[in-house]
């Protein structure tokens, strides 16, 4: 059966797609660069090019480039202002950097033959517990011991206190994992399928017509969801940092 479907040219493997491989070959270390080095580098350089480069005139009258640059930082800014507040606008170079890796990230695995790094539950993670450890620190220096009033409902009956202290604690601690694992999977999911309907469009040639329209179909989600994905991290990195600087709300 096996070499029934070799022959027949079903032998899809969706997931070879988000292998590290190094650039020039050889075994991977810590320093080699790795096709996630290089689609990491060029989602930064994209960022450079729209918000450093793509701005830079600063016209009256704003280019196309310079009006997608103002249209994205007033759609973070109103963000972090909505959800935690004007002081929580001096996190907004932090967040916005956020913003745009992950969306260029997103959108750039979405190119032929490219890498999506933010697939990658290393990368995703990385990000997350950045965000979990520095609104950590945060609500401690901004408010001290009052910060562990986050973990203490107080409105509930007494008896019940403690219990739902401890599962607060403990969502509180999971954050970290439900947000990476959030991103990383859903990059995954979406660009595995492209990847199997491809495959059996490549199989069965020109009778491939419900093949192609589903990866039409797919590859238009998988647009919306690279946006969608960038915008839900980073709502929630705004709602995370309001429980630091507010955690009695």
């Amino acid at each position: 059966m096996a070499e029934t479907a070799e022959s027949g040219g079903f032998n899809i493997h969706p997931m070879d797609q988000f292998e590290v491989k190094s650039l020039f070959g050889g075994d991977i270390a810590f320093y080699t660069p790795t096709n996630v080095t290089l689609w990491l580098g060029l989602a930064i350089l994209a960022t450079v090019l729209l918000l450093v480069v793509g701005s830079r005139g600063r016209a009256l009258v704003p280019t196309r480039t310079q009006s997608v640059a103002e249209l994205t930082y007033g759609f973070i800014r109103n963000m972090i202002e909505d959800i935690t507040g004007k002081e929580g606008l001096k996190y907004f170079p932090y967040i916005m950097t956020l913003f745009m890796l992950i969306l260029f990230g997103n959108a750039l695995g979405l190119l032929p033959y490219s890498f999506t790094f933010t697939s990658h539950i290393a990368v995703t993670a990385f990000l997350a517990v950045l965000v979990f450890v520095a609104v950590t620190i945060l609500g401690f220096v901004k408010n001290g011991a009052k910060f562990l009033g986050l973990f203490w409902v107080s409105d509930a009956p007494l008896v019940l206190r403690p219990i739902l202290a401890i599962i607060e604690l403990i969502s509180y601690f999971v954050r970290p994992v439900s947000h990476s694992i959030r991103l990383a999977g859903n990059m995954m999911a979406g660009h595995a399928v492209i990847k199997v309907f491809a495959g059996f469009a490549g199989a069965l040639g020109l009778g491939a017509v419900a093949p192609i329209v589903a990866i039409v179909a797919v590859y238009g989600l998988e647009a919306l969801v690279a946006f969608i994905q960038a915008y839900v991290f980073t709502i929630l990195t705004c709602v995370y940092l309001k429980d630091a600087l507010h955690p009695g709300h």
